[in-house]
């Protein structure tokens, strides 16, 4: 079928208006597992400190009548630090950019602001949960606060026991630092007898583990494990049953625990966690600082300063190298 002669058409046509939705559309992940689970807590100083404390081992305990009382002896407490890590991010929009009709947003600094936020939290979910070491830092350096994973030193379970390489460690804290673990030079599947391990070490420690905190490939490992709960659990006090998600609950013999993922933790460790044991101290909470105008332009800065309080590191542990793939 021909086009009638002269007919005009849109290829010719260049004052037809563009067809630009006013939705943006991204799928990028904002929640941060770790940060949503544990305390809130206030900061002082560049360097947090805190303190924890042990009662003697229970053992046989008899006396003699009439006997004179003996003085029993007493320990320090420890005294265990993290520094404050400075985060943000910076926006800057020229002012011919503010003031343009922009598809998708009335506000080009505010839209950019809310971004730039949610990539900020994710950073300190990531530098959290992962096995950064502690740093004092310097006037070319920014300081760094020591994540779980480095901290977690008690109670590793390296994949595959004692048939892995024995190059892997955690040091934990010592001498008012934390350093980062090293990896095994081979990695082992996730087991369930591996996490059983450390859930039991946790708790004849005094722990209370709830939280089973995996990565991606790891949280479809922990799918297979015997002690995964029914997709039918009864809730106390009601009639009808709850769905929940395959591999959702993990029921141990020493307690009941959540296998939560979490993206931005290192796939290659399951962290087994006591969410009381930990805390976040802010020495300034998130806060939008608009600075100075030095052109053409507005820049406002997203800033955090923050680091992780370990309460007792003994509470919590983790299976390392761990295949992920």
């Amino acid at each position: 079928m021909a086009v009638p002669s002269d007919t005009f058409l849109t290829y010719t046509a260049i004052g037809n208006r563009e067809d630009l939705s006013q939705a943006i559309y991204d799928i990028s992940p904002t929640e941060r597992p770790f940060m949503s689970m544990v305390d809130k807590v206030s900061a002082t100083g560049k360097l947090h400190e805190w303190q924890t404390d042990s009662l003697a081992t229970a053992a046989t305990n008899t006396n003699l009548e009439g006997a004179d009382a003996v003085t029993n002896a007493s320990t320090p407490t420890t005294r265990l630090t993290n520094y404050c890590q400075i985060s943000d991010k910076v926006v800057r929009v020229s002012g011919t950019q503010q003031s343009v009709d922009s598809a998708g947003r009335a506000d080009e600094m505010s839209y950019q602001l809310a971004k730039r936020g949610k990539e900020l939290m994710r950073d300190c979910e990531f530098a959290l949960v992962r096995n950064q070491a502690s740093s004092e830092g310097g006037a070319g350096t920014g300081r760094a606060l020591a994540g779980v994973e480095s901290w977690l030193a008690t109670h590793q379970t390296v994949a595959g026991g004692s048939a892995s390489p024995a190059a892997a460690t955690t040091p934990g804290y010592s001498s008012g630092n934390t350093v980062s673990p090293t990896d095994a030079s081979a990695t082992g599947a996730f087991t369930e007898g591996d996490l059983k391990t450390v859930i039991q070490n946790c708790w004849s420690a005094g722990g209370e583990p709830s939280i089973v905190m995996v990565g991606k490939f790891n949280k479809s490992a922990a799918s297979a494990f015997s002690g995964i709960a029914t997709q039918y659990r009864e809730n106390s006090g009601q009639t009808a049953a709850t769905i929940i998600a395959a591999a959702d609950i993990y029921v141990s013999d020493f307690g009941t625990l959540k296998i939560v993922p979490n993206r931005f933790q290192r796939d290659q460790t399951a962290l087994v966690l006591d969410p009381e044991m930990w805390a976040i101290a802010e020495l300034r909470p998130l806060d939008t600082i608009p600075l100075a105008k030095t052109g053409d332009s507005d820049q406002m800065q997203i800033l955090k300063e923050f680091t992780l309080v370990s309460r007792n590191e003994a509470s919590s542990g983790k299976v390392s190298d761990l295949t992920t793939a």
